[in-house]
């Protein structure tokens, strides 16, 4: 470098200009990673919003006549203004960022689509567009229909730092139309297909960093042999504090057949930890199978035995236990004779007989309880007695040990049920055990084409999707990481079929977990499908075109059956669940869902009240998605729901926060004001533990994110 610098300043003194040209390029060079990933970041990325009405000031682009399969002229124009011609509306449009001159032109409003670049700030708001609920007061799971990058900026309002597990199954870049690029399908013989997928994820990991909570959470990337080492490097390179470990898990046991080539059965699985997340060990290392995976939990018996137990060296653990003569069941327990006394001369309660600590040989032992800790533990469950001896009527008694109840606090061991006499009922808890996973995953439960494939055609008999993922492959994923937390908050942004979201309800119901995910999806419809409908006349924006899109075809319909047991067509779904938590399909699950398609706000078009609807439930995704939501502008001047409360007029204070206080679980408190005295005096009267968050008169300026190509 030194060398370079030498002969730059040589250049200097005999041609200022070609010095300071190569200087230039110099600092462009030396600004580059030494070590690392160098990629094309391409110009910023752009959407088309074909359910978004024609605004003027919109960017837009010229759609090619119905019927054609060409593709679309992609350059970019302004709507300058909107006019009534005959019978339809068309737009003056003039050119936009065009290398070479244009003349303006019209065209009909029918004949455009609205682009959003990413360079453009947006005003993102939620529609909803329908309902499931199962779960009563348990928080929402979210499926939001929008371009997920922008989706990701509105969640930085809404999550920040609060996201727990990030699992994301990203489009693996194979050259098969199976992701666009600029509204562009990017196909194998593209000379920028990597680098343009490189841009695209590094957009969205960047927005995504924002959301994972810093203090412990995980990332969980699926990716195969494509990208997997560009992928590798990106992560290092943007999370640089992350502990990163790579998982090869086996997904298509078969193999998928390559002439002269090993048939490739496996993909690979990127695990980030930030701040405290580590890995729980479970029943299983995830490679070889574990004799102890359907262990049951060890009821030791009560009854001392060996060296050291006699009756003589502790007097007060000897003493009866009085079972019901007829039935067998618990009567009392008795005192410790003297040890001057025989135990055959205590005469047991009426109807009942004397279960002693007597060995086979007639050995008098020991209890491992005393009187007292016998009467707590049976009262708490931690007793029980087994088959009935029908010569004596007597029955052996079991307790659980130290060991086994430290579990039971940890949530190691977990309780399903009491028998019939009040014992407790007991299974290890599936988020742990013994077993500390390896990095080769070989379950047969992860196979995409059994279980991924398999369970969606039984939710959605009728319909198709390409590779989706098991679920029980990503509920093992982030059991690894949730298990001990209930209440995480999980995200997929390439969310597919839905089948994280599936996920996590499975991981609620082995747990009574209060885990919610949010889902971010597109309406994209597949490329064959595409010119299919094109040939019909069809374009984007179409009701039959929508209706065949990701979201509304597959993902929604998917969610929504998962949770009520039943098929689109209303049909109970047929089949059951396996591995780890076996039940009918049918029996669906106990949660609750709400569909949302991300909108565009105008902050010159649209008025306060009218960009309100959209906004709401922004901010009851911020106070948990859980509960009733303010979908209104309250006439009172304010409004007070189960986990959030909104203040529009603050001469209405009194009666807001008398409000907030009786309310059962309140967490944040959105006070519309521009005076910051007065919402910082509002702040300090507010319950302790009460987020309070502002909100400025003119709503849209709180939710407006810069789309700069950061990258």
């Amino acid at each position: 470098m030194s060398r370079l610098t030498d002969l730059i300043a040589q250049a200097k003194t005999k041609d200022p200009q070609m010095g300071a040209d190569l200087e230039r390029e110099f600092q462009v060079l030396s600004a580059r990673l030494p070590f690392g990933l160098n990629f094309e970041r391409h110009r910023p990325e752009a959407v088309e919003l074909p359910q978004r009405s024609v605004r003027r000031g919109d960017k837009v682009r010229i759609l090619p006549e119905r019927g054609s399969t060409e593709k679309g002229d992609p350059a970019l124009w302004m709507v300058k203004s909107i006019a009534k011609v005959g019978k339809a509306k068309h737009a003056e449009l003039v050119p936009v960022g065009a290398p070479e001159p244009r003349a303006p032109t019209t065209a009909r409003l029918d004949d455009l689509v609205v682009v959003a670049e990413f360079r453009d700030t947006i005003y993102p708001g939620l529609k909803s567009t329908g309902h499931v609920s199962r779960g009563g007061d348990k928080p929402c799971h979210t499926v939001i229909n929008g371009e997920n990058y922008h989706v990701l900026k509105a969640l930085t309002w809404t999550h920040r730092g609060k996201i727990d597990a990030i699992y994301i199954d990203p489009p693996y870049n194979t050259g098969a139309k199976d992701w666009k690029y600029n509204n562009d399908y990017v196909e194998g013989d593209d000379l920028y297909r990597h680098s343009k997928w490189l841009a695209m994820m590094e957009r969205r990991l960047k927005v995504a960093k924002e959301l994972l909570n810093p203090v412990n959470s995980v990332l969980i990337v699926t990716i195969d042999e494509k990208e997997y080492l560009r992928l590798g490097l990106l992560l290092e390179q943007l999370f640089p504090e992350a502990s990163i470990q790579m998982v090869s898990s086996v997904i298509n046991p078969k193999g998928s057949s390559r002439a002269g080539r090993f048939s490739r059965v496996d993909e690979y699985l990127f695990f980030l930890c930030f701040g405290s997340a580590e890995v729980t060990p479970w029943r299983t290392d995830m490679l070889r199978d574990d004799a102890d995976a359907n262990r049951e939990v060890r009821w030791a018996g009560l009854m001392r035995n060996g060296e050291g137990s006699r009756r003589d060296r502790i007097p007060s653990m000897f003493f009866p236990i009085f079972l019901d003569a007829k039935s067998g069941l618990f009567h009392s327990a008795g005192e410790p004779p003297d040890l001057k006394v025989k135990r055959e001369t205590i005469r047991p309660p009426s109807g009942t007989v004397a279960l002693w600590p007597v060995d086979r040989n007639g050995q008098e032992l020991m209890w491992r309880l005393s009187p007292d800790s016998l009467r707590e533990y049976i009262g708490m469950g931690h007793v029980k007695f087994g088959r009935r001896d029908p010569d004596t009527a007597l029955r052996p008694a079991y307790y659980l040990q130290r060991g086994i109840r430290r579990m039971l606090e940890t949530g190691e061991v977990v309780v399903v049920g009491k028998d019939p006499e009040g014992a407790l009922e007991l299974k290890f808890a599936d988020s742990t055990g013994t077993r500390s996973p390896v990095t080769i995953w070989s379950m047969v439960s992860h196979s995409a084409s059994e279980y991924g494939a398999g369970i969606l055609k039984a939710l959605l008999p009728a319909r198709r999707f390409p590779y989706p993922k098991s679920p029980f492959a990503i509920e093992d994923s982030l059991r690894f990481f949730l298990g001990k937390n209930p209440e995480a908050v999980v995200l997929d942004f390439f969310s597919g079929s839905g089948t994280t979201a599936h996920a996590v309800m499975r991981l609620n119901k082995q747990d009574g977990g209060l885990r919610q995910c949010i889902s971010v999806t597109n309406n994209e419809v597949g490329a064959d499908e595409q010119k299919a409908l094109r040939e019909q006349g069809l374009r984007a924006g179409d009701t039959e075109w929508e209706a065949l899109g990701i979201c509304d075809y597959i993902t929604k319909p998917r969610v929504q059956a998962a949770i009520t047991g039943k098929t689109s067509d209303g049909e109970p779904i047929k089949g059951e669940y396996k591995f780890t938590d076996e039940f009918p399909m049918a029996d669906g699950f106990t949660e609750n869902a709400e569909f949302f398609t991300l909108t565009y706000e105008s902050p010159l078009a649209v008025t306060y009240q009218t960009a309100f609807a959209h906004i709401a439930p922004l901010l009851w995704l911020r106070a948990g998605s859980r509960g009733r939501r303010i979908d209104k502008l309250p006439a009172k001047g304010w409004a007070v729901v189960d986990t959030y409360g909104l203040l529009v007029d603050l001469d209405c204070a009194s009666e807001f926060l008398k409000a907030v206080r009786k309310t059962a679980d309140p967490r944040i408190a959105y006070i519309v004001t521009d005076d910051e005295r007065r919402f910082q005096t509002l702040a300090r009267r507010l319950p302790d533990g009460v987020e309070t968050v502002r909100l400025y008169e003119s709503y849209l300026t709180n939710f407006g994110f810069a789309n700069g190509d950061e990258a």
